[in-house]
C-alpha cells in the first residue's frame, strides 16, 4: 500500500512538472533563442527542451542584425521604433543596442530578410517569448544570432 500511494505521488508531480512546462522557480529554468540569418529562423529551447522553431525576418540588403551571444536588455510589451517611422514593435526584447526581437504585422515577409536589423516574429510567436524571458528573467535568457 506504501509503495502504491509512493508511486501516485511520484507520478502526480511528474504530470504537474509537466502541465506548467517546467520547474516553478524563475532561477532554475534557462531561455535560449537561436536565430540563423541563412535560416532565417528562431529555435527556442527552455531547459535544453526545444520548444518552438519560428520564421523570422532579419536585415535585408543595406542593413545588418548583429551576430553574437546577447542577453535581454530591455523588454516592453507594447512599443514604437523612434527610428523608422514610429513603427509599432509589440513584445519587443531588446538584446543589443537598438536591436530587438519583436512582432511585426508584416507576417507575409517572414523566412526571408525584409528588416532594418531588428529579428522580427509573427506577432503571437513574439509574445509566446515575451512571456518565456518574463517567466525565467533576462538573466537566465540567452539570444544567440548565427550566420
Amino acid at each position: 500500500m506504501f509503495r502504491r500511494l509512493c508511486l501516485v505521488a511520484a507520478m502526480a508531480m511528474a504530470v504537474a512538472m509537466l502541465g506548467s512546462g517546467g520547474p516553478a522557480s524563475a532561477s532554475a529554468g534557462q531561455v535560449k533563442a537561436v536565430i540563423s540569418l541563412s535560416d532565417q529562423s528562431m529555435k527556442v529551447t527552455v531547459n535544453g527542451w526545444r520548444r518552438y522553431s519560428w520564421k523570422v525576418s532579419t536585415a535585408r540588403r543595406g542593413y545588418r542584425t548583429p551576430r553574437g551571444r546577447f542577453r535581454p536588455t530591455r523588454m516592453y510589451k507594447r512599443y514604437f521604433s523612434k527610428k523608422y517611422h514610429n513603427s509599432p514593435m509589440p513584445y519587443s526584447v531588446f538584446f543589443h543596442h537598438g536591436y530587438a526581437i519583436h512582432g511585426t504585422n508584416s507576417v507575409k515577409n517572414l523566412g526571408r530578410p525584409a528588416s532594418h536589423g531588428c529579428v522580427r516574429l509573427h506577432p503571437d510567436h513574439a509574445r509566446k517569448l515575451y512571456e518565456l524571458v518574463q517567466r525565467y528573467g533576462k538573466a537566465n535568457t540567452e539570444i544567440v544570432v548565427v550566420r
